[in-house]
C-alpha cells in the first residue's frame, strides 16, 4: 500500500482561493475516482473562514470535502477519518493542535489511516505534523524545535522563504548541532513524499523550492529537491 503526504511550506486556498494548483495535485493522489478529502482546522482553533475557504476551493473540484470541528460537538473520530481518501490539516498552532489530537486519540487514528493509505496533507502546522520534529512558531518569543507524530523521518521546516526569522534560525539549530539536516519548504511550494522518502518538490508559485539543508565542512549548505511546476 502507497503511503503518501504532501507537505506544503505556505500558501493555498488559506490565502488564494483562485488557484486550487496544489489541491488538484492532492486529489490526483487518492485512488478514487472522485475523493473524499476531509479538513482538520484544529490549529486554528477551527475557525469558521479558514473552514469556509476550503469549502470555496473544494466544492469546485473533483471530490467530495467534509471538515473535522474538534470544539463542537465531536462525531465519531476512527469513523470520519477511515473512510476519508485524503486527510488535509490547516496552518496554526501546531503545539495546542497536537495536544488536542492527542486528548482525543486523533494521532493515533490518523496513523492507521495513513498506514491504510488515506493521502496525508497539509501546510505549515499541517506540514511539519507528519515528521519526527518541527520548527514551529507555536511560541510568540522565537523558533522553537518540537516532537511531531513521526509518521515520517526527519524535520520539517515551512514558510523558509517568506519569514525572515525562518532561514537563520534554521541554520542556527544545524550550527549548534540541535539537528543534523531539515526539509525546508518555501512558501508556494510542497514537497511529496512517497512511502517516507522525499519524491518530488511541487511548485505553485514562481522561484519556489524545496531543500534539505545540513552542515558540511562546517558550513550551513542548502541541496534542492527534484521540482516541477504545478
Amino acid at each position: 500500500m502507497q503511503k503518501n503526504i504532501i507537505a506544503i511550506g505556505g500558501g493555498g486556498f488559506g490565502r488564494n482561493q483562485n488557484q486550487g494548483a496544489i489541491e488538484n495535485y492532492i486529489l490526483k493522489q487518492s485512488r478514487a475516482s472522485c475523493p473524499k478529502i476531509c479538513f482538520i482546522p484544529t490549529a486554528s482553533a477551527d475557525d469558521q473562514a479558514y473552514i469556509v475557504n476550503f469549502y470555496s476551493i473544494f466544492t469546485k473540484l473533483e471530490c467530495v470535502p467534509v471538515h473535522l470541528n474538534l470544539f463542537k460537538r465531536t462525531p465519531d473520530l476512527k469513523t470520519l477519518i477511515h473512510s476519508q481518501d485524503i486527510i488535509f490539516v490547516g496552518g496554526g498552532n501546531t503545539m495546542s493542535m497536537l495536544g488536542v489530537w492527542r486528548q482525543w486519540g486523533l494521532d493515533k487514528i490518523l496513523r492507521e489511516a495513513y498506514n491504510l493509505g488515506v493521502v496525508m496533507s497539509g501546510v505549515s502546522a499541517g506540514a511539519i505534523c507528519w515528521f519526527e520534529k518541527g520548527i514551529t512558531d507555536s511560541w510568540e518569543s522565537k523558533l522553537n524545535l518540537m516532537d511531531c507524530l513521526g509518521f515520517i523521518n526527519g524535520i520539517c521546516c515551512p514558510h523558509y522563504d517568506e519569514e525572515p526569522e525562518r532561514r537563520p534560525a534554521l541554520h542556527k539549530f544545524i550550527q549548534d548541532k540541535s539537528i543534523e539536516s531539515c526539509h525546508a519548504i518555501d512558501g508556494g511550494c510542497a514537497l511529496h513524499f512517497v512511502d517516507g522518502v522525499p519524491f518530488m518538490s511541487l511548485a505553485f508559485a514562481k522561484r519556489k523550492n524545496a531543500y534539505n539543508v545540513e552542515l558540511k565542512k562546517n558550513k550551513v549548505r542548502e541541496k534542492s529537491h527534484p521540482r516541477k511546476k504545478i
